[in-house]
């Protein structure tokens, strides 16, 4: 949409087969490589602040929060890992969800995304605050109407219907 790169940290963070991550010092020397080709801009997806937040968010223009509520991401993670296992799809070139990973593994998704809500959002919102302080701004939606706004602002030029968060 932005016509720059997308820079997927899980697709860098689960690059080895059989959802092997790769050590954290290997992730970060890969992403700075990826930020510092990106010379005329990137967009990243994903949190990995405990990793990489000290080697992504100082070079951030924005930072946007999709502060969507759990009634909302819940039931949307639990359809794309479902959706990801009927169709066996391949994640990041080597990965593929299964069942014993999504119900059975103390590592599944699914039962982080219940177990961590909580904790994720709060140290969100604290590394957030950081962004703010070193002068970028934080655009935070919370509804995927905001979200809709928000995007279709990008598409004109105009960032419509966000929050600048305090």
């Amino acid at each position: 949409m932005l016509g720059v790169p997308l820079i997927e940290l899980d697709a860098i963070f689960h690059s080895r087969p059989d959802w092997n991550d790769i050590p954290v010092e290997e992730f970060r020397e890969r992403l700075g490589r990826a930020l510092d080709e990106a010379v005329d801009g990137w967009v990243a997806d994903g949190n990995y602040h405990s990793m990489v937040g000290d080697v992504l968010l100082p070079r951030a223009e924005l930072a946007l929060w999709l502060r969507l509520p759990f009634r909302v991401v819940y039931p949307r993670l639990v359809r794309r890992t479902l959706r990801r296992m009927a169709t066996n799809e391949v994640l990041w070139g080597v990965n593929r969800e299964s069942f014993r990973k999504g119900f059975l593994s103390r590592e599944s998704i699914l039962l982080w995304g219940i177990t961590n809500w909580r904790r994720h959002r709060q140290t969100t919102r604290a590394q957030l605050r950081a962004v703010k302080a070193a002068g970028a701004p934080v655009v935070v939606l919370k509804s995927p109407d905001e979200v809709a706004r928000w995007r279709g602002g990008m598409l004109t030029g105009e960032a419509a219907g966000a929050r600048r968060s305090s």
